[in-house]
């Protein structure tokens, strides 16, 4: 685990000054790798490269430094993150006669590039990114995983390429500060974050999971590839009873490929569904007791940690419960949100590092709940989608429309109450008559025609939405699959994997996520609807593999999720600063929001008038980023 930096310029350049320029990029991620670095830099005629890490140590401690490089130096490889099926395939290398000089995951992907090519890429089970130089047929390829678990940035101007694992490292090469794009800026008030291949940076892209950059060194031409194609979707024969064996046995197997360590391990245990079966799971498949770790809250209403108190119990672990109050969060909001380089309002990120935090002073790893959601089909959006169709198909559109704005009256709310009235009038406002109805109901901020009241006409962009359309196929989704690819491509890669990478990697910690396995994925993908939500019953087959080893109903109780009281926070510790950001003067000289509407509406949340929360907290996180970023 680590984090990989890279640079190609179109014209010779000294040795020195590539490595002057690795080292800069190094530094501003020391957080990623703390344990070592490395570096490889190469000057030619017409063109000078140079690709750098560093290293957070895991498997192969005392062999595995980066870069690693072929028997004759004409391939190296800088690697971030973890190869689950490494063993395996490293057993493979050697009956095939391969030569290996460490125990690195990193070297067999170097070792299988040489065998297969670019095909390898198809053989690792993992979480990367990596860059791969390649002088025989003067290529360089950059690769992502499936799910997108690592991040890589990338940008490519007239004199140079540049790549990171983080946007501070790239922008930092950049000789001028890039224009803000309107794409990633109204991709993120419409979601509260921005999703590949898109970033906050007009000219600057992330490279979407499961694809590769195939670069050449002569021409200076890029192309991006997909690693694994998209399987046709077809819906399994299989009984219920043989489904929920299987699905038990792959989560198994999952957690057990992805407990392979050389340093201390634990998990994260919240007492939701997820994260108590992967640490049950990991204490079954050892054999002394395993490091447990969650946050609670002294709030009453935010506090769930007597759930994983039960979890902790019934599986005997050594379990780690920290306690924390409103001021540890907000203490560490400045650096949290700015780590993220880019607007990022997931107010969930906040706890996420709090735990992370607390976590790294026992273990070095920690496998986490994440993706549970998405392979399984546990979001109440899951519920929306279906419930919007027989809604729809029953009332008239005129009939809802009064609804709808009577709703805004009787509904109103004047605090961050995430309660009954919340979730009615959420679900009222998600409610669509059109036949994209899914993409508004993942839209978590502003909806598109609020978007325009609020941002000026030369920073609005309509149709965000259909780069994702035309690449997922999905213009209309109807059906559960539909919704989770969705996911996959959108939230899942640009808000829960952010959240919880940045977060952890700030403290040196690695998270692991068995739930995100491809085969796993792509075998719940196959079972009917059924199988994963069945009437009022989320993550069904899941809850039916593992009900035995819980007390009873433990995995039908709800689960809320890191909620934060940011709402509140923005009246009273945040205020002031919120306020600077209504400035008239501020706003004119920025220029890009409508002044009136956006005034308006951060003034009726300070005075209490009317809670909104979300929007605001979208606005206040772009700001501190956008002052930040501008110095101003």
């Amino acid at each position: 685990m680590c984090g990989i930096n890279g640079i190609l310029y179109k014209s010779s350049k000294d040795d020195q000054a590539v490595r002057q320029a690795l080292t800069k990029m190094n530094d501003l991620i020391i957080h990623r790798g703390p344990d070592e670095d490395g570096t490889f830099s190469f000057s030619g005629t017409n063109f000078a490269l140079g690709m750098a890490m560093r290293r957070l140590s895991i498997i192969d401690l005392s062999s595995g430094q980066q870069p690693i490089y072929s028997k004759d130096k004409s391939i190296v490889i800088v690697f971030n993150g973890e190869i689950y099926n490494y063993k395996l395939l490293r057993e493979q290398l050697i009956i095939d006669g391969v030569e290996l000089h460490t125990n690195s995951d990193t070297e067999v992907i170097l070792k299988l590039y040489e065998q297969k090519g670019v095909e390898a890429f198809k053989l690792l089970d993992g979480m990367f990114a990596f860059s791969i130089y390649d002088a025989n047929i003067n290529k360089v390829f950059i690769a992502r995983d499936f799910f997108g678990e690592k991040p890589l940035y990338y940008t490519d101007n007239k004199d140079k390429l540049c790549w990171a694992s983080e946007l501070k490292s790239l922008v930092n090469q950049l000789d001028y500060k890039p224009e803000i794009s309107k794409k990633g800026l109204n991709l993120y008030f419409k979601l509260t974050y921005i999703p590949a291949p898109f970033t906050i940076y007009e000219g600057v892209n992330k490279l979407e999971a499961n694809k590769y950059i195939v670069y050449d060194t002569q021409t200076f031409e890029l192309n991006i590839e997909t690693i694994h194609k998209e399987k046709p979707k077809t819906t399994s024969n299989v009984s219920f009873n043989d489904a929920k064996k299987e699905v038990r046995q792959r989560v198994f197997d999952s957690v057990a490929s992805r407990s392979i360590a050389d340093v201390p391990l634990g998990t994260f245990l919240s007492g939701g569904v997820d994260s108590s079966v992967v640490s049950f799971c990991l204490s079954e498949i050892n054999d002394s007791k395993i490091e447990t770790f969650s946050i609670g809250f002294e709030k009453a209403s935010y506090d769930e940690s007597d759930k994983s108190r039960v979890v902790a119990k019934q599986i005997g672990s050594n379990h780690h419960e920290f306690i924390i109050n409103e001021n540890d969060l907000k203490h560490n909001i400045n650096d949290i949100l700015l780590n993220f380089d880019e607007p990022f309002a997931d107010s969930s990120s906040l706890p996420t590092y709090l735990v992370s935090n607390k976590t790294r002073s026992n273990v070095t790893v920690a496998l986490t709940g994440d993706g549970g959601d998405e392979v399984f089909g546990g979001y109440n959006k899951y519920y929306v989608g279906k419930l919007n169709q027989k809604y729809t198909n029953v009332v008239p559109k005129v009939l809802h429309n009064q609804i709808d704005k009577f709703s805004d009256s009787f509904l109103k709310r004047k605090d961050d109450n995430r309660g009954f009235k919340y979730k009615l009038n959420k679900l009222i406002k998600t409610i669509s008559y059109d036949d994209d109805y899914y993409w508004g109901i993942i839209s978590l901020g502003f909806q598109n025609d609020e978007i325009n009241q609020y941002l000026n006409t030369d920073f609005q962009s309509p149709s965000v939405f259909d780069y994702y359309k035309a690449e997922t196929k999905i213009s209309s989704p109807k059906s559960l699959n539909d919704f989770r690819t969705i996911d996959r491509h959108i939230s899942l890669e640009g808000d829960m994997l952010v959240k919880v990478d940045r977060t952890s990697m700030m403290n040196s910690l690695e998270c692991r996520a068995p739930f995100l396995n491809r085969e796993l994925f792509e075998f719940t993908m196959t079972l009917p609807e059924e199988y994963l939500i069945k009437k009022w019953s989320k993550k069904h087959i899941l809850k039916e593999a593992f009900k035995d080893d819980f007390p009873e109903g433990f995995l039908e109780k709800s689960k809320q999720g890191f909620g934060v009281p940011v709402g509140d926070w923005l009246r009273e510790g945040l205020r002031q600063e919120l306020e600077r950001y209504i400035d008239l003067s501020f706003l004119k000289q920025q220029a890009i929001f409508n002044s009136d509407t956006i005034v308006n509406l951060v003034k009726n949340h300070l005075s209490g008038k009317q809670d909104n929360t979300f929007k605001v907290w979208t606005y206040f996180c772009f700001q501190k980023w956008y002052t930040y970023t501008y110095n101003i």
